[in-house]
């Protein structure tokens, strides 16, 4: 059986999209939800899930040792971000090389980088007067959203549309796509 290891920072709604493809299922398990936030309503979805998670602070997860050893143990086939906003370690992408990925509410490489996450992209986006935005699922490397990119999938903008509109947009890309890639990529 396949093992993914869920980062999660807030509310888990593209979690929860991996939890209703994944929880129960016979050749992938969810075996564990990390939250730097033990307020965030992504740990109550794991709870409901049956899933085991846990919450952790900055020092736990920066410095080499208990997210790292947990991960170790662990051995999952993917490390799967789904709105968690902190830089991965550079010795946690070493231990898990290619099996850590991210997915970014924008067409990468525009509109990434630190600080560009969730509303702060929509209004970027919609500032400029695109046409089109999109999410980027991509693996993680040193840097925010310069990893490789693995999926890209586009909406359309229309001329009236909010940051709020474009986010619900996105929202939708995402709980498509995200579980889908991630299967792909559990083959």
């Amino acid at each position: 059986m396949k093992k993914i290891v869920i980062l999660a920072s807030g509310n888990g709604t593209n979690a929860q999209a991996i939890i209703d493809r994944y929880n129960s299922s016979n050749e992938v398990q969810i075996s564990l939800i990390l939250s730097n936030k033990p307020q965030a309503y992504v740990l109550e979805r794991a709870r409901l899930a049956g899933i085991p998670a846990m919450s952790f602070n900055r020092y736990a997860f920066a410095k080499a040792g208990q997210i790292q050893s947990i991960l170790n143990q662990e051995q999952p086939d993917l490390i799967v971000l789904a709105g968690f906003l902190w830089k991965i370690p550079s010795f946690l992408i070493e231990d898990h090389p290619n099996k850590i990925i991210n997915i970014h509410p924008a067409l990468l490489p525009q509109y990434g980088g630190k600080g560009m996450y969730g509303m702060n992209v929509h209004r970027s986006v919609i500032e400029n007067k695109e046409q089109k935005s999109g999410i980027t699922i991509h693996y993680v490397n040193e840097n925010y959203d310069e990893g490789a990119i693995i999926k890209q999938a586009t909406c359309q903008i229309d001329q009236n549309d909010t940051a709020e509109d474009l986010a619900s947009k996105i929202h939708q890309l995402e709980h498509e796509y995200y579980p889908t890639v991630i299967a792909e990529l559990l083959k």
